[in-house]
């Protein structure tokens, strides 16, 4: 008899394994490229994978995680590091010319066993295994125990994410119910602008997926637990998480590898006004903010 490990592992297994665009391709292999024998793996996730096709109609930002050995492979500093170990991840941004266009991504770094261990059920905040009980691919793994590990990862954080829910809502519920619910409360749990809708529809955008991996998370997750535990613990992480989110902001300030040049990117993207940012100014984000923001409000970007 098939026990509920094995089908949520081969279910998991099977997705991660799923073709993907070339345009995703290609950012892989940008991103791989950038940082060479460091990369353990990369993972594509979020609303491009998502989307049937995401560079049809608009000009988006693609969304991957790249894991690591060690952060001392892909710093020149210790700061950096020092940072991405203490609150991960750190996040780089990329451009890479492909087919007469500018392809964009945003690839957050972790190095492999804390990514580990941030997916298990004694991981207390969402933040990784909210994102990581969604669909994901594994494009890149550099050998069979790099690809163990993360899919290994992927099937803790479905069950964690589901089994941390159940306790709101009892024995027996329905995976749309759960599902939808478990959406609802990671978003609380952190600094996000989504819509009420949003959770059900990031529900329906994959019903038979989530619908056939409630099952075996559950039975392996176990009996839902009280209410009033549950309630207390989603309580004290959607505390946890806004502190934790104002952290990552604030980090992200010093370490968010070619941001400026991101948000400039957004803003002429949705103002239509362009700028280029000085390499001083990419190195002196802080301290350079106050001026390109005043010379973007002279040229009208924003009112």
């Amino acid at each position: 008899m098939t026990s509920p490990l094995q089908i949520l592992r081969t279910t998991i297994d099977a997705e991660a394994a799923l073709p993907v665009g070339a345009a995703a391709a290609a950012l892989a292999e940008a991103i791989i490229g950038r940082h060479g024998d460091a990369v353990a793996a990369v993972l594509f996730y979020g609303s491009c994978l998502r989307r049937p096709d995401p560079i049809a109609d608009d000009d988006p930002v693609f969304d991957f995680y790249l894991l690591v050995d060690d952060y001392r492979q892909i710093y020149p500093g210790s700061i950096a590091a020092f940072a991405n170990a203490v609150l991960p991840p750190n996040v780089f941004y990329i451009e890479h010319p492909w087919r007469d266009r500018t392809l964009r991504a945003k690839y957050a770094v972790v190095a492999l066993r804390p990514f580990r261990d941030a997916m298990s059920p004694r991981a207390f905040h969402s933040y990784f295994w909210a994102r990581f009980a969604q669909p994901v691919r594994l494009l890149h793994a550099r050998d069979a125990t790099a690809r163990d590990v993360v899919l290994d990862s992927l099937a803790d954080a479905v069950v964690t994410l589901l089994g941390r829910t159940a306790g709101l809502l009892g024995d027996n519920v329905a995976p749309a119910t759960l599902w939808t619910r478990a959406f609802q409360e990671t978003y609380r749990a952190e600094l996000r602008t989504e819509t009420t809708d949003r959770a059900r529809l990031l529900y329906e955008a994959d019903r038979e997926r989530y619908d056939r991996l409630a099952a075996p998370a559950l039975a392996i997750a176990g009996p839902a637990g009280s209410l009033r535990t549950a309630r207390a613990a989603w309580c004290l992480r959607r505390f946890v998480g806004k502190v934790l989110s104002v952290l990552r902001l604030t980090k992200s300030a010093f370490t968010f590898e070619g941001g400026v040049d991101y948000i400039l990117w957004k803003i002429e993207r949705h103002s239509g006004v362009k700028t280029t940012a000085t390499a001083w100014q990419r190195r002196h984000p802080l301290l350079a903010a106050p001026s390109l923001a005043w010379r973007l409000y002279r040229r009208g970007a924003f009112r």
